[in-house]
C-alpha cells in the first residue's frame, strides 16, 4: 500500500465490496465440488476447508439481510473456494428460500458476503453455508418490522479486548431471547502488541495474541489476522449466530483515540497514517457483516435502520469522518496555572467538529423525516456532560501520585451543603464546586458546540432522544438538556465486554469503588447512574410507553466459571413527550 493515495484506496476498496454477492431466491444452481474447489496437486479430491469463524448476519433492513461467513482452507492451499449459502424459514431447513454458489480466495481473505433480498419484514429466518462436504453452524437473523409494531429490543455491547480477559459478556447477551438487533458502538478489537493494554493476565488465562500477529497493527494482513484470533471466540461467535449485528467502529480498529487525520497510537517512525487506516477499514469491512453506506467511499459508515413507527436508529461515526483533533490539558497548563480562559474558547469553539457538517445534515434530515417514537442514536463516545470540579483534575490525570479519596470527600462535602442552602458557605468554597471542567476531552465534552447543534436539533424537531454510547468501558446513565437547561432526552451508556474501567485506572481497591460511584454520580450533575468497575452490557427495550435500559453484569472475566451478577443489575426508563424526557428509575 505503499504510496496509495485516496483515489486508488476507493479503487481497490470498490472491488472488495464488489465481492458483495445479491441472492434474490432460490437458483437451483448448488453444486459440491468444482474445478476450483479442487486441489492443484489433484483435480478430483476436494478442499479440504473449516468455518472456524462462525457466521454472521447484519444491516437488517425491511426486505433484506447481509449474511458472513469465512472459509479456513487447508494449510498451504491458494485456491479459490467454492461456497454455497442457504436460507430459510425454519431452522431444519425444510422450506427453503434462497440458495446459490459463489467463490473466495485470498484477495478478500477468504470471507463471504451474501445480501439476501426479497424477504418478508419483521421476520426469523436460518441461514448456513457449506465448501464441499463442509458445512458450517447456522445463524438465525430477523428483518427488520413494518408499520405499528409493540417492542423493539437491542443487546448493547461495546470494547472486547482479547488478552483482557474472557468473552463471557457476548455468551451472555447470545442467551438473550427476542433480540431485534445486537448493536455494536466499536472497539470490536484491539490493535496492540504483546504485553499492550491490558494484556497482563494474558498468558494465565491462556488469552495471547498468535506468534504471528503479537505486534502492533499497521497493515492490512495484521488486521486480518487480528479478527481471525477475535472471531475464533466461541462465545462472539455465538452472539453473531444468534441475532443480526448493527455495528460501527471505533479507534481501536485502527489505533488509539483515532480522529481524522491522525491517532494519539501512532507515532513517527510507523508509517503514514491514511495508509495504515484505510487498511485497517479494508479488513473491517472484510470481516464485519455490514454493507457500506456509501459505495464510493468506505470512509462513510452512517447509516439508518427504522424498526417501524417505534425507533429510528440513526449509527454514527465520531470517530474518523469528522473529527478534530482531540484537545490536551497539558497545552492549558504554564506557570500561572491553568489557562482557563483559553481552554473554555478552544473546546466550545464554533470550528471544532465531531460529525462534520455533511454527517451533522443528513442527521438532521433523518430526524426531521422520521415518525417514529423514539429517535435512537448509536455512537461511540459518552454525550452527557461529565463535568467534575476543575481541582480534580491534577488528580485525575495522574491517579497514582494524589490522595483522590480525600480529593472526592472534601468536595463532596462542599457540595451537599451547597444543594442544603448552607449560608455559612463561602463564595471560595462555592467556586471549588462550580468550577469545571470535562473529565474526557476525548468524547462530547472536547466538542461542546457541536453536542449543543445535536442537541437543539433534538429539541426543535420536538423528537424523544435517547443516546447509545460505548467506549469509556464502564456503565452511565446521563439526562440530556441543553446549555439554557432544556431536557432533550437521555443516554444509555454500556459497559466493556472485557476491558477495565475507572477501577483500574483510578487505583482504588475494590470495597471503595461503591463510595466513588457515589461521589462521581453527585458531583456530575446530569448523571444518574455509574457503574465503575464491572464488565457488561445493556439491553434497552422501546415500546410506545417508554425506553428502558437494563444493565447486566458478569461477576469475572478472569476465569472460566463466572456468573451474572444480578445484585448488580440496574434499570432506567424515559418517558416520551417534551415533559418527561429524563431518567427515572422504574418501580
Amino acid at each position: 500500500m505503499k504510496g496509495m493515495t485516496r483515489r486508488d484506496f476507493l479503487r481497490v476498496s470498490a472491488l472488495t465490496m464488489g465481492t458483495v454477492v445479491i441472492s434474490t431466491g432460490l437458483q437451483g444452481c448448488l453444486s459440491s465440488s468444482s474445478s476450483s474447489s479442487s486441489r492443484d496437486d489433484d483435480p478430483a479430491a476436494p478442499v479440504v476447508v473449516a468455518f472456524n469463524h462462525g457466521v454472521a448476519s447484519g444491516d437488517p433492513l425491511q426486505d433484506r439481510i447481509l449474511i458472513w461467513t469465512r472459509v479456513s482452507p487447508a494449510e498451504g492451499q491458494q485456491d479459490a473456494v467454492e461456497v454455497s449459502w442457504e436460507v430459510a424459514e425454519d431452522a431444519e431447513f425444510t422450506r427453503l428460500l434462497h440458495d446459490g454458489n459463489t467463490q473466495t480466495d485470498a484477495s478478500r481473505d477468504y470471507t463471504i458476503k451474501v445480501d439476501v433480498l426479497n424477504l418478508t419484514p419483521g421476520q426469523t429466518y436460518f441461514y448456513r453455508f457449506s465448501a464441499g462436504a463442509t458445512q458450517s453452524p447456522t445463524g438465525q437473523m430477523k428483518t427488520l418490522p413494518v408499520g405499528s409494531i409493540d417492542q423493539v429490543r437491542f443487546a448493547v455491547l461495546s470494547c472486547s479486548n482479547y488478552p483482557a480477559g474472557y468473552f463471557h459478556v457476548y455468551a451472555e447477551a447470545a442467551r438473550q431471547a427476542d433480540l431485534d438487533a445486537v448493536v455494536h458502538l466499536g472497539d470490536y478489537i484491539y490493535e496492540y502488541g504483546e504485553g499492550g493494554y491490558a494484556s497482563e493476565d494474558a498468558v494465565a488465562l491462556g488469552r495471547t495474541l498468535n506468534a504471528d500477529n503479537n505486534s502492533e497493527l499497521f497493515v492490512l494482513e495484521d488486521y486480518r489476522k487480528r479478527y481471525a484470533l477475535y472471531r475464533g471466540d466461541s462465545d462472539l461467535q455465538a452472539l453473531h449466530a444468534a441475532a443480526p449485528f448493527i455495528a460501527v467502529w471505533d479507534d481501536h480498529e485502527i489505533a488509539n483515540d483515532t480522529w481524522t487525520d491522525g491517532a494519539e497510537n501512532h507515532n513517527e517512525g510507523e508509517g503514514d497514517f491514511t495508509e495504515r487506516k484505510l487498511a485497517a477499514l479494508q479488513a473491517y469491512f472484510e470481516w464485519m457483516p455490514i454493507r457500506p453506506a456509501n459505495p464510493d467511499d468506505v470512509e462513510t459508515i452512517y447509516r439508518s435502520f427504522d424498526f417501524g413507527d417505534l425507533v429510528s436508529l440513526h449509527m454514527l461515526d465520531t470517530r474518523i469522518i469528522g473529527r478534530n483533533e482531540q484537545l490536551n490539558y497539558s497545552n492549558y497548563l504554564g506557570p500561572g496555572g491553568f489557562d482557563f480562559a483559553g481552554f473554555n474558547a478552544d473546546v466550545n469553539h464554533n470550528s471544532r467538529t465531531l460529525l462534520g457538517q455533511e454527517q451533522l445534515n443528513w442527521l438532521e434530515a433523518r430526524m426531521a423525516n422520521s415518525n417514529a417514537t423514539w429517535q435512537v442514536l448509536g455512537q461511540q463516545v459518552l454525550m452527557g456532560r461529565m463535568l467534575l470540579p476543575a481541582e480534580l483534575l491534577g488528580a485525575l490525570l495522574d491517579p497514582a501520585s494524589s490522595d483522590l479519596i480525600g480529593a472526592f470527600s472534601e468536595l463532596v462535602e462542599l457540595k451537599l451543603r451547597m444543594q442544603a442552602n448552607d449560608p455559612t458557605l463561602t463564595d471560595q468554597e462555592r467556586a471549588r464546586i462550580t468550577t469545571v471542567v470535562p473529565y474526557n476531552l476525548d468524547a462530547w465534552d472536547g466538542y461542546a458546540h457541536e453536542r449543543e447543534l445535536v442537541l437543539e436539533m433534538a429539541r426543535s424537531l420536538d423528537k424523544n432522544l435517547v443516546v447509545l454510547a460505548g467506549d469509556t468501558h464502564n456503565a452511565w446513565a446521563s439526562d440530556l438538556a441543553t446549555v439554557t437547561g432544556q431536557q432533550v432526552g437521555v443516554e444509555f451508556a454500556t459497559a466493556s465486554v472485557s476491558s477495565p474501567g475507572l477501577e483500574e485506572y483510578l487505583g482504588v481497591p475494590a470495597e471503595l469503588i461503591p463510595q466513588i460511584e457515589q461521589v462521581i454520580t453527585l458531583l456530575v450533575e446530569p448523571l444518574d447512574y455509574l457503574n465503575a468497575a464491572q464488565r457488561g452490557y445493556m439491553l434497552v427495550t422501546f415500546t410506545a410507553e417508554q425506553a428502558r435500559a437494563q444493565w447486566q453484569f458478569v461477576d469475572t472475566i478472569k476465569s472460566t466459571r463466572y456468573q451474572v451478577d444480578n445484585l448488580r443489575s440496574q434499570q432506567r426508563i424515559c418517558l416520551p413527550g417534551a415533559a418527561n424526557r429524563s431518567l427515572q428509575t422504574p418501580s
